[in-house]
C-alpha cells in the first residue's frame, strides 16, 4: 500500500536495523551496495525524519580520518541509494533527500522496525494499565518478532549511536520481562519459568528477572523451587556486587514463608464516605480516570500506598475528576472514603497540624488522644492507615509540604491530590495533567447543561461559544447554566456577546461560578515577577512563544525560573519543542484575555516597554537569521543605516533556516502586533527582515499579509528608505505571482523613493526588477536600457552580487530574442563572476539559464549537464524553492530525450512545489507536460486528467490560446521562480 509523501503517492519502504540492515518495497529486497552506502543509510534510519549533518556522516564513514572529497563521495553515495530506490518506484528515489547541512531520510513509524518495535511495545504497556493481559502479550510477542539479531548486525557501529542502541537494547529487555510478566498472569507459568531460566541466566544481575522466576514458581506451586531461586540470586549479588537483594526481592522472599508465621491483620473499623456528590452531567475524562483507577487498583492489590496528584489550570475539572474517581473506587477501598479541603489558593490554607486532627478523629482518636506535636500526628495517622483499604481524597493543596505529613506509610490506602500547581517535591506520587475538554467531550457537556435538542437547532452557535470558552469545563458550565436560566436567549446570542474579548470575562460569570474569580486564586499566589510576566505575555497575543520571551518581557537576561512557576501553575502551558528544538509555550485564550486585563489596568508604560523588547528580539533574531542564510538574497531586508537592537542570546540554532520554519507564525503575528500597537519602525523591519526566508520556501501568503501591513507602517513612519524597501520586496512578490502590472508600479515606486533618498544600490535593484517585468511585456529595448544601468551603478558601488544578476537579466533577454550567441556571452559572464564571487545562488542560476538556452539550440545533453549542475547547488543550499523549478527544468529535458522514469519523478515533485507556492501558470506548465509523458507512456486517462487540469488553469489566467506563454513568461533574474520551461 502506497503512502503520500510531498503529496506524491509512493511505495512503502520496509527498513530493519533490528538486525542485519535491510531494506524492502514491493516484496523486494533493494540491494544497497557496498559498506559506505549501507553505513549512510544506516545512519539515516536511526534518526528518520531529522537532518542527519554532513559532519556527522563523515565521521560515521571514516571514523579515523576522512579524505578530502568525502562530501562528495557522500553525494555520490546517496545519489547511488536513490537510485536503487528508484528502481523499484520513482517515488521512492526521494525519500533522502538533501539539505543545506546534511541529508534527511523521509519515513513513516511504520516503515522502520525500530518505530514500529517502540510503538508495540508503548501499545503493549497501554493495555497492561488497562489490564488487559492478554492484549498485551499479543503487541509484545509482536515486538519481540521484529528482532533478528543485534541492531545493525554486521555493520561497524558509530560512537554517536550509542545512546540509540542502548535504548533499543533496554527497551528489548523490558519487553520480554513484560511478556514473561504477562504469561504469568494469565497463568502460563511453565512457559515463563523456562525462558525466565535463560534470561537469568544471560544477564545475572538483573534483579527484576530473578523476582519474575520467583513469581512464576511460587504460581506454579513449586516453593521450594522458588526458595532456591532466590539464594541463587542472592549469591549472584553477593559475589558480583558485594552487595544484599532489593526490597523487592527480599518481599517476595518473605511470601514464601508459611502464612502461620505471618503478623495478623488489624482489627476493622466501622467505613466512613465523605465524597461530595459526583456531578450527574460529568462528562468525558475517560481516559484520566481509566489510567488513575487502573494505578489504584493495582497499587491496592500490591498492596502498595498510591499518591496521585491531579494537576491543570483553573476551572479545567480537577476536583471533579478526583470525585468521579474516588466513586468509582468504593468497593476497593472499603474501609472508608475521606474528603478534605485544604484552601491551598485561598487567603488561609489549611495548616497540616489541623488537617491530621480531623482525619485523625474520622479514624477513631478522640481528641485526648490526639498527639501535641505534628510529627507525631503524622506518625499515628500513618499507623492508623497502614492496615486498611480507604481513599483519601486531598482537594486544593497549595504546595507539597501541605500534603506531605497527610500521606500513608504502608498498606493499600490511596490518596488523591488535586493542585493547581504541579507537586514535583511529592517523592513517589503519580503526576497526572488534567487537560481541557476535547471539543466533541466539550459538546456532549454542553448539551447536558443545556439540553440536546437546543444546541442541536444552533450547532454552529454552539462550537462558537465552546470555542469562546476554551473548551475550559468551568466556562462551558457557566455558559451553560447562563442559557438554562435564560430560556429566551438563542446560543447565537450568548455567541456574539462572547465574541468581544474585552466582554468574554465578565459574560463568563453566573451566581458564584466566574471564570474570571477562578483564575484570580492562581494570580494571587504568583511572586511579583511571574504576576508581571505573566500580564506582559498576554499582550503577545494567540501565538506560541519560546521562553526567552518572558525575559525579554521582564527586561532580564533569563528567566527561567519565573517560567517555571508560571508553568507548574498550570497558567502557561508547555505546547512541546518546534523545528529548532527549543520549547514552545502559550496562554489559554481564557487566561491571556484576563492577562491583557491586568496589564491594561497596571502600569501601561512597563507593559508597552515589555512588549517592545519583545519585538525587538524577533526582528534582532530575523535579521541576524536572514544574515547567516547560505544564499545571497538579492533585494533588502534591513536598514543598515538604523541601530539594530539586541539579539537574545543562545537562541539562534545553527540551521538559521530552522529558526524561520519555527517561528514563521509567530514572526507573522509580531508584524501584525507591532502595526497594531504603534510600533511602525519594528513592524516594516520585522516584515522585510523575514523575505528571504519567505523567497526560499515560498512562503507567498505570508509574504503579501505582512508587506501589506508593512508598507502602511513605513510611510506611517514617514522614511522614504523604508517604503522604498517595502515597495521593492512587494513588486517581487507581485512578479511571482504574475501580477506584472502591479509589479510594475511597485519596482517604479521603489526606484523612485531609492532616487530622493540617494542610495544608488537601491536603484540598481530596482531597475534589475522593472528590467524582468519590461521583458515580459515585451519591452525588449527598454529592459537592456534598465540592465545596463543597473549594471553600471553596482560596479560604482562595488556590489558584484548585483552585477551577476544585472548581467543574467541581460542575457535573458537576448534569449527572449533569439539571439544566443550573444546571450550565451552574457550568461557565462555571470557564471564567471558569481564563482569568484562565490555567489553558489547566483551561480546555480547562470546554470540553469545556460541549460535553457542550449535546450532551444537543441544541444539536450549539453542542457541536461547545466541544469544538473543547477540542481546540485540549489540542493546544497537548502533552496528546495528553486529545486522544485530547476526540477521542471530537467524535468522537460528527460521527457524529450525519453527518460520518462527520472522526467516522472522530477516533475511530480515539481508540480508539488508549484501547488505549494501558488504558482499557477507553473502548474499549468508542468501539468501539460505530465500529460505529454502519460501520452508517450500509453496511458491516456492520466493524460488527459493532466491536459484537461492545465486547460482549465490556462482558462482562468485568461491565456488568449489556452496554450502556456513561451519567452514572455519567462521571469528571471531577480532571484524569482522561472515561470517556464522553454523560455
Amino acid at each position: 500500500m502506497g503512502e503520500l509523501i510531498g503529496q506524491v503517492e509512493t511505495t512503502s519502504l520496509t527498513i530493519r536495523v533490528l538486525g542485519p540492515l535491510e531494506v524492502t518495497a514491493s516484496g523486494r529486497v533493494i540491494p544497497l551496495g557496498g559498506p559506505k552506502p549501507r553505513l549512510l543509510l544506516a545512519a539515516l534510519a536511526l534518526q528518520p525524519n531529522v537532518v542527519v549533518s554532513t559532519d556527522v556522516l563523515v565521521e560515521v564513514l571514516w571514523p579515523e580520518s576522512a579524505p578530502r572529497s568525502a562530501a562528495a563521495n557522500i553525494r555520490t553515495y546517496v545519489h547511488s541509494l536513490r537510485r536503487r530506490f528508484a528502481e523499484i518506484d520513482p517515488g521512492l528515489g526521494e525519500r533522502i533527500s538533501s539539505r543545506a547541512s546534511g541529508y534527511l531520510l523521509t519515513a513513516s513509524p511504520g516503515e522502520l522496525d525500530h518505530l514500529a518495535f517502540a510503538a508495540l511495545a508503548g501499545q503493549a504497556q497501554e493495555a497492561l494499565d488497562r489490564g488487559e493481559a492478554e492484549s498485551a502479550l499479543k503487541f509484545l510477542d509482536r515486538a519481540d518478532a521484529l528482532w533478528r539479531g543485534e541492531v545493525l548486525e554486521g555493520l561497524p557501529h558509530d560512537h554517536s549511536w550509542g545512546a540509540t542502541v542502548a535504548r533499543l537494547a533496554e527497551l528489548r529487555l523490558s519487553v520480554q520481562e513484560q511478556r514473561l510478566r504477562a504469561r504469568i498472569d494469565l497463568g502460563r507459568c511453565g512457559e515463563a519459568v523456562a525462558e525466565l531460566r535463560g534470561l537469568v541466566t544471560e544477564h545475572p544481575l538483573r534483579e527484576e528477572l530473578w523476582g519474575q522466576l520467583i513469581v512464576a514458581l511460587r504460581a506454579a506451586g513449586r516453593t521450594a523451587d522458588a526458595i532456591e531461586a532466590y539464594e541463587s540470586a542472592e549469591r549472584v549479588l553477593r559475589e558480583e556486587l558485594d552487595a544484599e537483594p532489593g526490597a523487592r526481592l527480599r518481599e517476595l522472599r518473605a511470601t514464601l514463608v508459611p502464612e502461620s508465621v505471618l503478623a495478623p491483620r488489624a482489627a476493622e473499623v466501622a467505613p466512613v464516605c465523605q465524597l461530595p456528590l459526583d456531578l450527574p452531567d460529568f462528562t468525558g475524562r475517560d481516559d484520566v480516570i481509566r489510567e488513575v483507577v487502573t494505578l489504584m487498583r493495582e497499587r491496592a492489590g500490591s498492596g502498595t500506598p498510591a499518591v496521585i496528584v491531579l494537576s491543570g489550570a483553573p476551572g479545567v475539572g480537577k476536583s471533579s475528576v478526583a470525585v468521579r474517581v474516588a466513586h468509582a473506587v468504593r468497593d476497593d477501598f472499603p474501609d472508608g472514603q475521606l474528603h478534605v479541603d485544604l484552601a491551598g489558593t485561598s487567603s488561609s490554607p489549611r495548616a497540616p497540624m489541623g488537617v491530621l486532627a480531623e482525619l485523625l478523629r474520622t479514624l477513631g482518636i478522640p481528641d485526648a488522644g490526639l498527639p501535641r506535636e505534628p510529627d507525631e500526628r503524622s506518625a499515628l495517622l500513618r499507623s492508623r492507615l497502614a492496615g486498611r483499604r480507604i481513599c483519601i481524597v486531598l482537594d486544593d493543596a497549595g504546595s507539597a509540604a501541605q500534603v506531605r505529613p497527610l500521606l500513608p506509610g504502608a498498606g493499600a490506602c490511596a490518596v488523591l491530590v488535586t493542585s493547581r500547581i504541579r507537586l514535583p517535591g511529592l517523592a513517589g506520587a503519580k503526576p497526572v495533567d488534567v487537560d481541557l475538554l476535547p471539543e466533541a467531550e466539550a459538546a456532549r457537556l454542553l448539551q447536558g447543561i443545556v439540553g440536546a435538542e437546543r444546541v442541536a437547532a444552533e450547532p454552529e452557535s454552539a462550537a462558537a461559544i465552546l470555542r469562546q470558552c476554551g473548551y475550559l469545563p468551568l466556562a462551558i458550565r457557566v455558559a451553560g447554566a447562563k442559557l438554562t436560566h435564560r430560556t429566551g436567549w438563542t446560543l447565537r446570542l450568548l455567541a456574539d456577546r462572547l465574541r468581544d474579548e474585552r466582554r468574554r470575562l465578565d459574560e463568563l460569570r453566573v451566581g458564584d461560578l466566574a471564570v474570571r474569580a477562578s483564575v484570580t486564586l492562581s494570580y494571587d499566589l504568583l511572586p511579583m515577577s511571574a504576576a508581571s510576566a505573566f500580564r506582559g505575555l498576554g499582550l503577545l497575543g494567540p501565538v506560541q512563544f519560546p521562553a526567552w520571551a518572558v525575559a525579554a518581557v521582564l527586561g532580564r537576561r533569563d528567566a527561567d525560573d519565573v517560567l517555571d512557576v508560571l508553568v507548574d501553575g498550570h497558567l502557561v502551558e508547555l505546547v512541546g519543542s518546534d523545528s529548532a528544538g527549543q520549547p514552545r509555550y502559550r496562554l489559554h485564550d481564557l487566561l491571556r484575555v484576563y492577562a491583557v486585563e491586568l496589564a491594561e489596568s497596571s502600569d501601561a508604560a512597563k507593559t508597552r516597554a515589555g512588549l517592545r523588547r519583545v519585538l525587538e528580539g524577533y526582528l534582532a533574531l530575523a535579521l541576524e537569521a536572514a544574515r547567516r542564510m547560505p544564499l545571497h538574497f538579492f533585494g533588502m531586508y534591513g536598514d543598515d543605516e538604523l541601530p539594530r537592537p539586541p539579539m537574545p542570546a543562545h537562541v539562534l540554532p545553527d540551521d538559521p533556516a530552522a529558526w524561520f520554519a519555527a517561528e514563521r507564525h509567530t514572526s507573522v503575528a509580531a508584524v501584525s502586533l507591532a502595526a497594531e500597537h504603534g510600533f511602525d519602525d519594528l513592524a516594516w523591519q520585522l516584515a522585510s527582515a523575514l523575505t528571504p526566508y519567505f523567497d526560499l520556501r515560498g512562503h507567498q501568503d505570508d509574504w503579501h499579509s505582512t508587506h501589506t501591513i508593512a508598507l502602511a507602517a513605513a510611510r506611517r513612519t514617514g522614511s522614504l528608505r523604508a517604503e522604498a524597501i517595502v515597495q521593492r520586496n512587494l513588486g517581487q512578490y507581485l512578479l511571482y505571482q504574475d501580477e506584472y502590472a502591479g509589479s510594475r508600479v511597485a519596482f517604479a515606486e521603489s526606484k523612485a523613493l531609492f532616487e530622493r533618498v540617494g542610495d544608488v544600490q537601491g536603484v540598481g535593484i530596482a531597475l534589475t526588477g522593472l528590467a524582468t517585468i519590461l521583458r515580459i511585456d515585451g519591452e525588449d529595448d527598454l529592459a537592456l536600457d534598465h540592465c545596463h544601468q543597473a549594471l553600471e551603478l553596482f560596479a560604482a558601488e562595488g556590489d558584484p552580487n548585483g552585477e551577476a544578476v544585472a548581467r543574467l537579466g541581460a542575457g535573458a533577454v537576448w534569449m527572449s530574442r533569439g539571439c544566443y550567441a550573444v546571450a550565451k556571452r552574457w550568461f557565462t559572464d555571470a557564471l564567471e563572476l558569481s564563482a569568484a564571487i562565490g555567489d553558489r545562488h547566483r551561480e546555480a542560476h547562470a546554470f540553469k539559464r545556460l541549460g535553457l538556452l542550449f535546450q532551444h539550440q537543441g544541444n539536450l545533453a549539453a542542457a541536461r549537464e547545466h541544469v544538473d549542475r543547477a540542481i546540485a547547488i540549489f540542493t546544497e543550499l537548502g533552496d528546495d524553492h528553486c529545486v522544485g523549478y530547476a526540477n521542471q527544468n530537467l524535468g522537460e529535458l528527460c521527457l524529450h530525450s525519453g527518460d520518462f522514469a527520472h522526467a516522472q519523478l522530477l516533475l511530480v515533485n515539481s508540480l508539488s512545489v508549484h501547488r505549494r507556492n501558488g504558482d499557477r501558470r507553473s502548474e499549468a506548465e508542468v501539468s501539460q507536460l505530465l500529460g505529454e509523458l502519460h501520452r508517450a507512456l500509453s496511458q491516456p486517462e492520466r493524460s488527459r486528467d493532466y491536459s484537461e487540469r492545465a486547460l482549465t488553469i490556462w482558462r482562468e489566467l485568461s491565456s488568449p490560446t489556452g496554450e502556456p506563454m513561451t519567452s514572455a513568461a519567462a521571469v528571471t533574474p531577480v532571484d524569482e521562480p522561472p515561470h517556464i520551461v522553454s523560455a
